[in-house]
């Protein structure tokens, strides 16, 4: 359940998980967007793309060649490779096999899951995250371009497990397959994502690495639990154990982004979500998330984005 104003919570009191409230926010949907089985000599090009794709590596081997700079990398089973960058790639059992388009040798065949070379030594399930235009800038914004997850690391193990799980769904001819697959590959991508928020250096500054920072973490929980609050800088810098000014200065360099711009921004999320559902007034919904007037709301609304209350719930 999404956290935010009281009319949207069941229970106000329960345990706060900013991740879970941005992924729900954000109407973050992973899908099984196919396989890709290979053996022997085989190499296989992907046009750009820009939605933002996963390949986990079930069984076997391969390497994933990019056009541009991006040194190859070698995926072995276990791994995953998160792609943001909307870049043409190819798959390949070694660099030097000259590629055939995926398209070209899908054709108009309804499998997910493709063929390629002889045999069948190598198995690989994509998956994609489906996302609104603004949603999915505003997860492309905290997310390299390319990330590798190895799948001999402790914190992969879940993911190990998941893509194990996927196989034994693709393989079987049980009822309810789809929705399984469906449910797995959901939980794969939080993994993902929390596989790389522990193990990726460099992380760009944005909320994600901010939800990940241990005295950030606590601040954060604060603001989601309860958006309406007008809080201080002193209050939120108090959680995270420091003075105001090094808060202040320490939460723009991880989040990329004021604290109080912060809560700004997450309550007109929160609002523009409740928009689209229509069902609220505007004087409820302002007053919801702390504000004193809807003309205040409205105000704030607009100038972070970019349109009226109004005008966004008649879109």
């Amino acid at each position: 359940m999404l956290v935010g104003p009281p009319f949207m919570r069941e229970n106000p009191r329960m345990t706060v998980d900013p991740l879970s409230d941005l992924l729900q926010l954000l109407d973050a949907r992973a899908v099984v967007a196919g396989g890709l089985v290979g053996g022997g000599d085989w190499a296989v090009a992907f046009p750009g793309s820009d939605r933002i794709k996963f390949w986990g590596v079930v069984r076997g081997s391969c390497w994933h060649v990019s056009e541009d700079d991006t040194a190859p990398l070698q995926l072995v089973q276990g791994d995953v490779l998160l792609r943001i960058a909307p870049l043409r790639a190819r798959l390949c059992s070694a660099r030097d096999v000259p590629p055939v388009w995926l398209a070209d040798i899908r054709g108009d065949s309804s499998d997910a899951v493709t063929q390629v070379g002889l045999g069948d030594d190598f198995f690989m399930i994509g998956g994609m995250v489906e996302l609104g235009e603004e949603s999915e800038r505003l997860l492309r914004d905290v997310l390299r371009p390319f990330v590798h997850l190895r799948g001999d690391s402790a914190e992969a193990e879940p993911i190990r497990w998941l893509l194990g799980q996927l196989l034994h769904e693709r393989e079987g001819d049980r009822p309810g397959r789809s929705a399984a697959s469906a449910q797995l590959i959901q939980l794969m991508f939080v993994h993902i994502l929390r596989v790389y928020m522990a193990t990726t250096e460099g992380m760009p500054p944005g909320w994600l690495r901010a939800l990940n920072d241990p005295r950030l973490a606590p601040v954060l929980r604060l603001m989601h639990a309860d958006p309406s609050r007008a809080w201080t800088l002193n209050e939120l810098a108090a959680a995270a154990s420091m003075s105001r000014a090094a808060f202040a200065a320490y939460f723009n360099k991880v989040a990329g982004i004021a604290p109080m711009r912060y809560l700004t921004e997450w309550r007109m999320r929160l609002a523009q979500r409740t928009l689209a559902e229509g069902r609220v007034p505007l004087a409820k919904l302002a007053e919801s998330l702390g504000y004193a007037s809807e003309s205040a709301f409205s105000h704030a609304f607009k100038r972070v984005m970019g349109r009226s209350p109004t005008a966004r719930r008649r879109q």
